[in-house]
């Protein structure tokens, strides 16, 4: 697997950990159309099957994540979807022939593991803004989410060692910002310790 395969996989391991569908539809239309070339087991991905329900299923998380509830619903079943769909992609940029299956195994895990990664760090965004806005500014994240996702399959495809360094900052941010989370969750939990009396 040479440099840009890797970064490329990487990256769009990343743009998963935001939109699992939109990623693989796009994936899917690029292969269709000669534009990716895929290991030859995931040659499926550019079927004119594939390609028409991975559009329609990125169509529907674009609309489902915009509404209140629903988006949360949906991003509790991401944390199954997500790496799943991120071992798809990292292991259709392996060429046959010139990775071992068990390398190939390490690194679609890698992927799943990166987007899981993502996905916690927006997951726990998207809780933060349900708190402090009962959900109504969850809608402008998710379509910053899906701008993000998109612009990351594009920047992995046409240069992808530039892809792999945004996903990395991404990655960070989304990690940052899941530890933010959590910590302030933990302390809200605290009970308050009363002041010494006077």
């Amino acid at each position: 697997m040479d440099p840009s395969q890797f970064a490329t996989a990487y990256a769009l391991s990343t743009s998963v950990g935001l939109r699992p569908f939109l990623t693989l539809a796009l994936a899917a239309l690029a292969i269709h159309f000669g534009y990716l070339h895929p290991a030859q087991h995931f040659n499926f991905l550019g079927s004119d099957g594939a390609a028409i329900v991975l559009a329609i299923l990125a169509i529907l998380e674009f609309a489902a994540d915009k509404v209140p509830v629903v988006d949360n619903t949906m991003h509790a079943l991401h944390f199954a979807t997500k790496p799943i769909a991120a071992a798809v992609i990292v292991g259709s940029m392996v060429p046959d022939g010139t990775t071992p299956d068990l390398t190939t195994a390490g690194l679609m895990a890698l992927g799943a593991l990166n987007a899981l990664g993502v996905h916690g760090g927006v997951a726990a965004l998207r809780a933060g803004s349900t708190a402090t806005t009962g959900g109504l500014a969850n809608p402008a994240i998710s379509l910053i989410e899906d701008v993000l996702a998109a612009a990351g399959v594009v920047v992995a495809f046409l240069a992808p060692v530039a892809g792999a360094i945004i996903a990395i900052v991404l990655t960070l941010i989304s990690l940052v910002c899941l530890r933010a989370i959590l910590v302030a969750i933990r302390n809200s939990a605290r009970p308050a310790v009363p002041g010494p009396l006077t």
